[in-house]
């Protein structure tokens, strides 16, 4: 059977349980992921030669990392030809392309340094989402908004300044909003004496970053919390707590990044609550082995939980999704391709399920068929509406996409 015919059989097969595969494809198409650049390069960046730092490690030595901004952008180019549905393209700070002979520290950055990235989005229709860098840089060996020494947490302040005057001229260039993401490193490998403190000193730095003018239809800032990484086992500034609090008084986005929490905790059970109490929030979407290990997204277990929370929600416009992981043991353009796929396919399968009617099943106690029916979706054709909505976005079916991952390994990548 051809790809359309087995898709009109999958879509008779959805009928029956009251699910109009044809609308789920046409919502599928406008929901923006956010693609993070930093897989492509195992997250060095532009602006410094120096080692990664900030609890922040890429293992793996994989041949073929982008080295400058044309490998860059080449790679995401060649993602994006194999990745079906609505993009948007993620970018940190470091990422900023200077012109030969100059160079600028991270506090004094403007917007004149990411154009040639707003030409190369405006191109694709890309949206652009951004991230303050405060890691990877000889000011933040120790801490960033929560120093003691006022020299460096004011740097770090202006930093914070500069991006959002940075994200506005994202959005206004691309006429698509700009999610900026603030995360610090800040915190310590042993049983801290005080830590309130720097808890204070955040919350303050955080306060002027934010105290400069902005338009909020444009740029949404958004906070992340940790909850340990390398380096920083004991204590982080950014607790849950402290994050979660800070933007709901603020109004501002909490961001919340699944392998940010206990190993026992789960994002997609905490998208509800937070949905009751922000108008919009966003995530970080990655795969925590045993701690923040940021693996390949698959599509596991809580990935497609996340996605079903958003979908039977009726969240999907107050849900900003942006992927997060990078591994240099693999081909990196395959790792972002099977990330990126495997969002949006869980994205699909939360929009095939009978989401009414199996609220339905628990608001009259019937849980024996609620158990029942959730079960039984686990084996109904998704990869027939799948692999036709691949094809009617014109990229490869099922596995084809490797061929052409091979191709450009063997081409480009091989060759640097």
């Amino acid at each position: 059977m051809t790809v359309k015919e087995n898709y009109q059989a999958a879509k008779e097969q959805y009928k029956a349980i009251g699910v109009d595969t044809d609308q789920a494809i046409r919502t599928l198409k406008n929901i923006r992921v956010s693609m993070h650049c930093w897989q492509g390069d195992d997250v060095m960046g532009f602006d410094q030669d120096g080692p990664l730092s900030g609890g922040i490690q890429t293992t793996g030595n994989y041949p073929g990392r982008a080295r400058t901004p044309e490998e860059l952008m080449a790679d995401i180019d060649q993602t994006l030809k194999l990745v079906p549905g609505s993009k948007k393209l993620n970018l940190h700070a470091s990422y900023a392309i200077f012109d030969e002979g100059e160079f600028c520290d991270r506090d004094v950055i403007e917007p004149k340094h990411f154009k040639k990235w707003v030409e190369y989005a405006k191109e694709r229709n890309l949206g652009i989402d951004f991230n303050p860098t405060f890691f990877s840089h000889p000011k933040a060996e120790q801490f960033t908004l929560t120093s003691t020494d006022e020299d460096i947490r004011q740097f770090w302040i202006r930093h914070g300044q500069a991006c959002i005057r940075i994200s506005q001229y994202f959005a206004e260039e691309t006429g698509q909003p700009c999610v900026m993401n603030i995360w610090i490193p800040d915190g310590l490998k042993d049983v801290p004496a005080d830590r309130m403190g720097p808890r204070a000193r955040f919350k303050d730095s955080l306060d002027q970053i934010l105290s400069i003018p902005y338009d909020t239809t444009k740029v949404y800032v958004t906070l992340e919390s940790k909850v340990f990484g390398i380096g920083m086992e004991s204590y982080t500034a950014g607790s849950a707590e402290f994050t979660m609090n800070y933007a709901a008084k603020n109004g501002i986005l909490p961001l919340m990044d699944n392998g940010h929490y206990h190993p026992t905790e789960v994002v997609s059970d905490k998208i509800s609550s937070m949905l009751l109490f922000h108008d919009k929030i966003a995530l970080h979407v990655t795969r925590p082995v045993r701690w923040d290990s940021d693996h390949v997204v698959l599509f596991d277990d809580e990935t497609k939980e996340i996605a079903k929370e958003i979908v039977r929600n009726n969240a999907i416009d107050r849900v900003f999704i942006g992927l997060d992981f990078f591994d240099a043991s693999i081909n990196r353009i395959a790792a972002w391709t099977v990330g990126m796929r495997n969002m949006q396919k869980a994205l699909m399968y939360a929009l095939l399920s009978p989401n009414e009617h199996l609220k339905g099943l628990q608001d009259s106690g019937n849980m024996t068929e609620l158990m029942m029916q959730q079960e039984e979706m686990k084996t109904y054709p998704l990869g027939a509406v799948w692999d036709y909505y691949c094809e009617q976005e014109g990229v490869p079916v099922r596995e084809d996409w490797f061929n052409e991952v091979q191709k450009y390994e063997k081409d480009v990548l091989s060759r640097r």
